[in-house]
């Protein structure tokens, strides 16, 4: 049976969690490193944002006052503030998908393995198509926030979204990350990512959004989740995963990222394609 490296990275600040997930894509990529499904939370609370998104609805300001932190990820999306959250991401060469070389067919594939760990846990969930705020108008307006709409390669259940994902693919392999919220905080996320939307947003954020402790009626606990996202990975694809550590390479390559990139204002602050010359 077909072998794939876990790694459960426990609790790390943004720049590293974005550092090592961009390191251990070179190393599948390039270095011959197995198949890696990587899971890992944040501290500090963290506003990720998307690799394209500008800075328009983002308080910086609140997000200092809270305590939390900034980080621009390599992937594309909104921005979503990391919490209360499992976050998980997969390292696989397109080759061994059977939709590797096709983007939504692929985030489809791998989403499958979600679907199956969140079954285990209780709760049913499929593709996303429209959430009810975005067929009321108002996810429009709330651009900035990730989980006020729900977009394809996302995952819904009892109409919430609940587990946004986002993708990139260097060399033949692709990284696919994504948040998996075990509460959500709407006022925490209304504070940092401030909109010109109706005094109603709030209850409408809550209705398109939704953590697995409100959905299964009970608290859940970062371990429980994690282990049955990696369960459920196990089963999706009848692979073995096996607990891992990083390699003195991929720890230098993330440590170069983080100082280098992750961790600069020049990265974080400016999105790339505004930066002439200059790529992920």
């Amino acid at each position: 049976m077909l072998k794939w490296r876990l790694l459960d990275s426990g609790y790390g600040d943004g720049a590293y969690n974005m550092a090592l997930d961009e390191s251990l894509l070179g190393s599948v990529a390039c270095e011959g490193a197995p198949t890696t499904l990587r899971l890992y939370g944040w501290r500090p609370a963290t506003v990720s944002l998307g690799y394209f998104q500008g800075l328009e609805g983002i308080d910086r300001t609140e997000i200092k006052r809270c305590g939390f932190a900034l980080v621009r990820r390599p992937t594309g999306g909104r921005a979503i503030l990391h919490d209360d959250e499992v976050t998980y991401s997969i390292c696989i060469r397109q080759d061994e998908l059977k939709a590797g070389h096709r983007i939504m067919a692929s985030y489809r594939e791998l989403c499958g393995g979600l679907e199956a760990g969140l079954r285990l846990l209780g709760i049913e969930a499929g593709p996303a198509r429209r959430t009810g705020l975005e067929e009321r108008g108002a996810g429009r307006d709330l651009v900035a926030n990730c989980f006020a709409r729900a977009m394809a390669g996302d995952l819904v259940a009892a109409g919430h979204k609940i587990v946004g994902s986002a993708q990139m693919r260097r060399n033949g392999a692709i990284l696919q990350h994504g948040s998996v919220p075990i509460t959500i905080s709407i006022s925490d996320q209304m504070a940092v990512m401030r909109s010109r939307v109706e005094s109603g947003a709030v209850r409408e954020v809550a209705a398109a959004a939704g953590g697995l402790a409100e959905l299964l009626g009970r608290e859940l606990s970062y371990k429980e989740v994690a282990a049955a996202i990696a369960a459920g990975f196990a089963e999706a694809f009848g692979v073995i995963l096996e607990a891992g550590q990083l390699s003195q390479g991929e720890l230098e390559a993330a440590e170069q990222l983080r100082r280098g990139k992750y961790a600069t204002d020049e990265w974080n602050l400016q999105p790339p394609g505004r930066r002439p010359g200059q790529v992920a």
